[in-house]
Order: C-alpha cells, then structure tokens, then sequence
C-alpha cells in the first residue's frame, strides 16, 4: 500500500497546475478594479476587499455608502465621518452619503457578476454570452438594516432579471402569457419579493410578491 500509494504521488507531482478552461480567476490576479474607481487597475482580491464585496462568493457586507464609494473614486468609509469628511469633502454630495449608517447585505448568482473572466477582457463577467441581462437568468438579493426613530428596521427583496419573452407594460413586467412576474426595476429587472419591517413607519411584513412566484432562477 504505501509503495502504490508513492507512486501515486510521484505521478501528481509531475502534472502541472492548469488554469480552469472555461476563464482566468481571481487567483490568476489579471482582473482588476474598473479604471476610475478608487482602487482602479488593482488586483480584485480573494475575499473581503476593504469596501466589503467578496466578488469570489458573490456578496457584499458593509454600509449602502461603501458599496458605491469605490466607483465613485473615494475610500471606504470607516465610521468617523469628520475625519473621513476632512480627507475627501466631496463624499458628502454623493447621493449615498445620508445612508452610510445603513448596513446591507447583498447576494447574486454568476449572470449578475461573475466569479471569473471568460473573454479576457481583466474584469469579471455580466451577462456572459448575452447583450444585456435580459434572459440571462440573473438575481440578486439585498437586506438592509438601519435605524428610524431610534427604532430598528429592515427591508428585504429579491430582484431578477426579465425573461427573453417577457415586455414591461405600465412598470411592470409580464410574461409571454400575461402574468405578472413585478414591477419594473433598472430597466432590464423586476422585483419578485419585497418586505419591510419599520415600526416608526406602520410597516411589518410582505411589502410586495410576484403573482408568478417569488423564487430566484425561475426566469
């Protein structure tokens, strides 16, 4: 057993480690950050980067401001808004500067933002293979968590693009047979599911539902 089993290794030893064939990945370090971004032409890490999107699992953790800081050319906010405020002034007429407290967890699938780089252009997938994302089968999910009145609240939903045959009629979205699959959101998306919890604002619960069904990778 422990002849074969060295042989065995000797084999493994010889066989080179190859690139997956279907594209580079982030281990590869060729695919970087969108020029005109804070960290522009960086190596997208594996992991946590600074502003909290871990691109290799497909989801971000941090505050609303710091999930747009980065394309909009500034740091990540670390909390002490005077300091912060000091070095970059112009952050606060960014649009997202008032929800910087709000915490937001966000989660998608390969057609919203890829993992890896199938065409070798050094920046992650959208769509692969597709013109836009309509029919591409794309979801992302999004929680927030914030404070109202002092009073905790969150909102949850998921959102996903329209299938190849569906039209927008009105804001929303319909299939190929009429139903409604939700209210139009970015163009090319619909809402499937959203709720919100919000004591200072009367809100618990279901805020809206696909009459098609609320389940992600159904279109």
């Amino acid at each position: 057993m422990k002849i074969k089993l060295s042989v065995i290794l000797a084999i493994l030893c010889l066989i080179p480690v190859l690139r997956p064939a279907y594209g580079a990945t982030l281990d590869d370090g060729t695919i970087t950050y969108s020029a005109g971004s804070y960290l522009g032409g960086q190596p997208i890490p594996i992991g946590y980067d600074p502003y909290g999107y871990n691109y290799q699992a497909r989801r971000f953790s941090g505050s609303y401001f710091n999930a747009y800081a980065n394309s909009a050319n500034l740091p990540p906010w670390d909390g002490d808004d005077v300091s912060y405020l000091a070095a970059n002034p112009g952050a606060v007429s960014h649009w997202a500067w008032n929800y910087r407290e709000v915490r937001v967890d966000m989660k998608w699938n390969d057609a919203w933002l890829s993992n890896i780089d199938r065409d070798d252009d050094g920046k992650l997938d959208r769509h692969y293979g597709l013109p836009s994302y309509i029919g591409s089968g794309a979801w992302l999910t999004n929680h927030e968590f914030g404070t109202s009145d002092e009073d905790p609240w969150n909102y949850f939903v998921k959102i996903a693009a329209a299938p190849a045959d569906a039209t927008p009629i009105g804001g929303i979205w319909y299939t190929a047979s009429g139903g409604e699959i939700g209210t139009q959101i970015w163009g090319e998306f619909a809402i499937l599911q959203g709720v919100y919890n919000d004591k200072s604002a009367g809100e618990h619960g279901l805020a809206e539902i696909s009459p098609e069904g609320p389940g992600l990778g159904k279109y």
